[in-house]
């Protein structure tokens, strides 16, 4: 008897968890579908006020930059970061150090000589 309920509670987990991931799916569709509806929204309420035009003559088409600037400003981009950081040889050297002996790291004086009795 147990071994039906364990059976039941593990077909409800798993349609459970089979639930929540489409549902958090959706949800994840939803945000990326909106979030460049809201950014262009703000861009063009920025130009509306920038120039004084009315709300119906800023077309999606104003907005779209091309491939060439897009290309351009990544290139841009990726130059300025690049030149943030040192030029590197990527050659790691490793230099053999060799010291005097001490008897305070030899080996020998960490073993005990005791006698145990027999």
């Amino acid at each position: 008897m147990n071994l039906l309920i364990v059976d039941s509670m593990t077909w409800t987990i798993t349609i459970l968890g089979w639930f929540i991931v489409f549902v958090a799916l959706v949800f994840l569709i939803a945000v990326f579908n909106t979030i460049p509806k809201i950014l262009n929204w703000d861009t063009k309420r920025i130009l509306r006020k920038k120039r004084g035009v009315e709300k119906g003559t800023i077309k999606n088409e104003d907005l779209i930059i091309s491939g060439e600037t897009n290309a351009a400003i990544a290139m841009a981009l990726s130059m300025y970061f690049n030149e943030l950081h040192d030029e590197e040889s990527n050659v790691i050297t490793i230099k053999e150090v060799k010291r005097r002996y001490s008897p305070w790291s030899s080996k020998v004086y960490g073993f005990n000589n005791v006698n145990f009795p027999r």
